[in-house]
């Protein structure tokens, strides 16, 4: 009973931002557990590569689709390829997103809107897509990876954190307008992870303060991302929705 409980077999699952980092690790712990697979990002040899390894040995089915999710167009592109595809979508992670620091005062009109288009207006523009074929089967998972930044912060990390806040409170929302249909709607919200974004903004000095905050006094990997995820996206979760899961290494506890 506990196995079955995360197994994915039968379900199809698409995952923004599944060319590398925890979209990837996420991608490829759904194919293990049974999943088909779409991933999609703005780099199609990085998307080719990384799906032959997310399939690897797993038997499961894939796909790539090339999306700038910053264009409405591209989302509906790619809402339209892994229906088309696939046949239907099961498991949506919104996980594709930027961070761009700048001051308050420094904040440009072209950063606050790029960075609120792919982390946020993207998220919802790419649900709106997908939803109504889950409602119909009534069965669906919805996961949107925010961040600790949603609820502590630092410098510089005003776009950021506005985003990653706004992801939580759109899930609450849309948990309660899609629970009557077996849809449910989280976040996980990851704390200090090992993927290019934090380690192309952030001074090593920053990074090691980041790993003492934490209570395992490290940084995690992306495959520690996979289990919570799994959770949310299974039979294991079937009760859990409108939530926040922190996964981060007891960061916040501190």
């Amino acid at each position: 009973m506990p196995t079955n409980l995360f197994d994915l077999t039968g379900r199809v699952a698409v995952v923004t931002g599944g060319n590398k980092g925890l979209g990837k690790a996420m991608a490829r712990g759904f194919a293990e557990a049974g999943a088909d697979i779409v991933i999609a990002s703005r780099h199609e040899a990085e998307l080719k590569d990384s799906l032959d390894s997310i399939l690897a040995g797993t038997g499961r089915r894939g796909a790539y689709c090339v999306a700038d999710v910053s264009v409405r167009e591209d989302i509906k592109k790619l809402a339209r390829f892994a229906l088309d595809k696939m046949g239907k979508v099961d498991i949506l992670v919104n996980n594709a997103g930027m961070n761009a620091p700048q001051a308050i005062d420094a904040i440009t009109d072209e950063t606050w809107d790029r960075v609120l288009e792919v982390n946020l207006t993207s998220v919802m523009a790419l649900t709106r897509e997908l939803v109504p074929q889950m409602k119909e089967r009534r069965w669906g998972r919805v996961v949107h990876i925010s961040s600790i930044m949603a609820q502590v912060s630092k410098e510089k990390r005003n776009v950021y954190s506005a985003t990653k806040a706004a992801l939580i409170g759109m899930a609450k929302a849309s948990a309660l307008d899609l629970g009557p249909f077996g849809v449910t709607v989280n976040c996980i919200a990851p704390g200090p992870f090992l993927t290019d974004m934090p380690m192309s903004v952030l001074s090593d000095p920053e990074k090691q303060a980041f790993a003492d905050r934490t209570a395992l006094g490290r940084w995690a990997q992306p495959h520690e991302l996979v289990g919570p995820a799994l959770m949310l996206c299974s039979e294991a979760g079937s009760y859990v929705t409108g939530q926040v899961l922190f996964v981060d290494g007891g960061y916040l506890a501190r």
